[in-house]
């Protein structure tokens, strides 16, 4: 990965410019976009969910740390595209959370539409994260035409797991 700002990883400076290995930069915040997605969902949809206003504040404050890390290391043209596809895979988000809730016997419209918020926006984060991994595992990033056709295959493969969740969705 190449950087787009200077960056201190225990103790040692890599400048702008530097060139890091992908699982020197991605697996921490995958690992930690694990967790905290994880949470967001179970803070979310749990039997005994904390007051909507605690998970805001809990979901919020991450984001906002995920979404300052991405601006500091993508760029902002890369985060401004991030929203766009986010509204323009509304539905397919939607049936991935309606599926993952289908696997404990509940519906997405058995919540408000506010509920979806803070797991919705962490998806956003985390499909974000795992386009720009599967960039630098490809090693497509720098290779216009590579890049393209891995973009191409991560949409379809997107597109196919979002009908197949859907599909697999216990409507009942």
């Amino acid at each position: 990965m190449k950087l787009l700002s200077d960056i201190r990883i225990n103790g040692k400076l890599y400048p702008k410019g530097s060139e890091l290995p992908w699982d020197m930069f991605y697996s921490l915040p995958l690992i930690n976009m694990l967790v905290f997605g994880t949470m967001g969902f179970l803070m979310a949809y749990s039997e005994k969910s904390p007051p909507l206003h605690i998970q805001y504040l809990f979901g919020g404050f991450g984001m906002f740390l995920h979404i300052w890390f991405y601006l500091k290391f993508f760029g902002r043209d890369e985060v401004k595209w991030m929203f766009i596809n986010s509204g323009l895979g509304f539905l397919g988000i939607y049936s991935q959370i309606g599926w993952l809730l289908s696997l404990f016997g509940k519906k997405a419209g058995d919540y408000p539409y506010y509920v979806h918020a803070i797991p919705f926006l962490y998806y956003v984060l985390c499909t974000f994260l795992i386009r720009h991994a599967v960039l630098e595992i490809t090693q497509s990033r720098e290779k216009p035409a590579k890049k393209k056709l891995v973009e191409n295959c991560y949409i379809a493969i997107s597109v196919a797991v979002y009908l197949i969740s859907y599909c697999f969705e216990n409507r009942s």
